[in-house]
């Protein structure tokens, strides 16, 4: 029914776990008929302020998120973005982090 309504249709989550191409797999397995674009997540909104903001951000992100900042410049970090990722939250990377 919301396909044929005249309003736009997206599927919203606060995961930082996985990237949104992660995420079509998992949803389009369960029988969604989705689109990419329709999926924003967390990180989305975290590389759309990290256009916004032309920041080189250390992504303190699970591993399997980092395909939704593919493109996005992270030589000589002056930003931090953190996600769920406790393997990435020791001290060198934490170290790193605050510097």
């Amino acid at each position: 029914r919301l396909r044929s309504a005249p309003v736009t249709v997206r599927f919203v989550t606060n995961t930082t776990k996985e990237s949104k191409g992660d995420l079509l797999e998992r949803l389009a397995g369960l029988g969604f008929d989705i689109a990419e674009h329709e999926i924003f997540t967390s990180l989305t909104a975290a590389r759309n302020l990290l256009e916004q903001q032309q920041v080189r951000p250390l992504l303190l992100v699970d591993d399997k998120a980092l395909p939704d900042f593919a493109g996005i410049g992270t030589d000589n970090p002056n930003a931090v973005v953190v996600g769920l990722a406790p393997e990435h939250f020791h001290y060198e990377m934490m170290n790193r982090a605050f510097r």
